[in-house]
């Protein structure tokens, strides 16, 4: 009997030790990938300073990462001459968050109710195709005439960037739902109101969310061109006032911070769609 429990208990050791080795598996390669990247931005880094020091580009124009360094932090321990360097970000963050909350609301709704609705699409996909084509940046120049200097001009602006990717992902997603899961809700007795929210929703939500990724990127942008064309706060303001110096510095610096607040903004959206789609599986392309 005890050689037979053994025996018995045998598969799940070996399943044990099996997921404890894809865990080991996956942690080493995540601190590669993490290491790499470090290793390969340090690089760049190094040959960027190595290459103004040495005069082989030119440092005035390109100028060199201790400088942008030093100019970082300049502005965050004697602020700029806007003010605060804490207050520029967050009136571009401010004005890019709420352009994207606006224009993610509006594309989400509206690509739903196209989606679910063909007259609706019909009618108005025209007139989409035609704005979607337009070349949003120049509207900026358009808002700042409309709306003044304020905050409303860059929030107008991010707004009409972040809408269309949002809008075309969840039109797509309400149209790839699956017909059989429709076509059991109406037999269950489901409404059209029904489906849509419990239903079309949720299946779309995977479109949506991939959307989300680089539309937050444009909502930021969005926001910097406002401020660069005209604006009394900003890092989009800071670039404008540091090429208007001709202070490469300082328009490397600012475009240092955007990334940053860029990449913070991306791993938060990336954290919710974990805890969101936690049924989903994992990826396994590392396995293979």
């Amino acid at each position: 009997m005890p050689h037979e429990s053994v025996v018995l208990g045998a598969p799940a050791t070996v399943r044990t030790d099996r997921t404890q080795a894809r865990a080991r598996a996956a942690r080493n390669r995540t601190l590669l990938v993490h290491g790499t990247r470090v290793l390969l931005l340090v690089g760049l880094l190094a040959l960027w300073e190595g290459l103004a020091r040495a005069a082989v580009i030119d440092p005035f124009n390109f100028s060199m990462p201790s400088k942008i360094w030093d100019q970082i932090t300049q502005w965050a321990l004697n602020g700029t001459p806007q003010g605060s360097l804490w207050e520029q970000i967050w009136y571009t963050l401010y004005e890019a968050l709420l352009g994207w909350i606006i224009g993610v609301i509006g594309g989400v709704v509206l690509g739903i109710a196209l989606g679910r609705i063909r007259f609706l699409a019909d009618v108005l996909g025209p007139y989409i195709k035609v704005l979607n084509a337009l070349p949003r940046i120049v509207l900026a120049p358009i808002f700042l005439i409309w709306f003044g200097l304020g905050p409303a001009s860059k929030v107008a602006s991010a707004v009409v960037l972040v809408f269309f990717p949002v809008f075309f992902n969840a039109f797509q997603g309400a149209r790839e739902v699956d017909r059989n899961l429709v076509a059991n809700s109406r037999i269950l007795g489901a409404s059209n109101r029904q489906v849509t929210l419990q239903v079309v929703i949720p299946s779309a939500t995977s479109w949506i969310f991939t959307s989300l990724h680089v539309s937050f990127g444009f909502a930021l942008i969005g926001a910097i061109v406002g401020e660069y064309i005209g604006a009394t706060k900003g890092l989009g303001l800071l670039v404008s006032a540091s090429q208007g110096t001709f202070n490469a510095a300082g328009v490397y610096a600012a475009m240092a911070i955007l990334a940053v607040v860029a990449l913070l903004a991306e791993g938060l959206l990336a954290f919710l769609e974990r805890r969101l789609f936690r049924w989903k599986p994992a990826d396994t392309s590392a396995d293979r």
